[in-house]
């Protein structure tokens, strides 16, 4: 287990891309062994079984390779805002799902595995430009402005991953885990979370996914008092699916909601990579449509 002083830095684009495509692939491939009695598993997001996770996931994979796809989502979804109220991320993942009801599970897998490859290219070729200087407004999970490349690239990620961990969690299947694909992932939810908390810290996280990540205040010793765990368990902790205390209670955005599980208030954070500020409400719908939006041939401006 390897001791890192100097933690990663954040994903870039490219990066971002190979991780999602890959996850892609390894969700695609859980969902193709399910039996049928595994896709009314209940999960760990209120009201979604495996299958309605799934249509959500299948949704917003596919308004982002089909612009018209998108258009209509988003349309949709702030109709249904207007209606009932609530957080457009919230409406947003319901038509998703309601959309695609009528599809079976094979139908489901078979869709996901063709629009995957389409989705990433099409987030693949967001101009630099966009990701770095379109930002967004969230309440929830945490309070705070997002830069769209943070939404598309490790948002986008992070919600995929820990909707693999639900779904395995769910069916009781092992969690496919190596270092060089959930370990970055979760090595890059390291980092954030140290920076949100900006406190001397020790962390052991066991299984194939962690590492021992030691950071000290302006030089100082670093903390002795170890945290340690699981590093599946550490990043469903911090992204709210269970409960922590301490620094394990700062809340690290795995998606653009209220933690499904835990619930209370949203987190207002001033010491975030993604400069917080308070909003009133969720005001981010032209950026949304912007993530989703499959962008030409070839790859325009430079990558973060």
């Amino acid at each position: 287990m390897s001791v890192r002083h100097a933690l990663p830095a954040p994903l870039d684009h490219r990066q971002a891309m190979a991780l999602q495509q890959h996850e892609l692939e390894r969700a695609v491939e859980v969902l193709g062994s399910l039996t049928p009695h595994d896709w009314s598993a209940p999960t760990e997001c209120p009201a979604w079984d495996v299958r309605r996770m799934y249509l959500h996931v299948l949704g917003a994979c596919e308004a982002g390779a089909s612009t018209t796809e998108s258009v209509r989502q988003m349309v949709s979804a702030f109709r249904r805002r207007r209606r009932e109220g609530g957080p457009l991320e919230a409406a947003l993942s319901a038509t998703q799902v309601a959309a695609r009801e009528h599809l079976t599970p094979t139908e489901l897998v078979d869709r996901l595995r063709d629009v995957a490859p389409r989705c990433v290219a099409g987030r693949q070729r967001m101009p630099g430009f966009l990701r770095a200087h379109v930002s967004m407004k969230v309440d929830g999970p945490v309070v705070e402005r997002w830069r769209l490349g943070y939404l598309v690239d490790t948002i986008y990620l992070r919600d995929l991953w820990l909707h693999r961990v639900d779904l395995c969690r769910a069916v009781g299947r092992p969690f496919e885990c190596t270092a060089d694909h959930d370990g970055v992932i979760v090595a890059d939810v390291v980092q954030e979370w140290a920076a949100r908390h900006g406190q001397p810290f020790r962390l052991v996280l066991t299984g194939p996914a962690g590492g021992e990540f030691a950071v000290g205040a302006d030089g100082d010793r670093i903390a002795s008092d170890a945290l340690e765990l699981d590093a599946v368990e550490f990043c469903r902790v911090v992204g709210g699916r269970a409960r922590g205390d301490g620094l394990l209670a700062t809340i690290v955005p795995f998606s653009a909601a209220v933690p499904p599980t835990v619930g209370g208030s949203p987190q207002k954070v001033t010491n975030s990579p993604s400069k917080a500020r308070s909003v009133s409400k969720w005001a981010g719908w032209p950026v949304h449509f912007l993530s989703f939006v499959p962008y030409g041939p070839r790859p325009c401006g430079r990558e973060s």
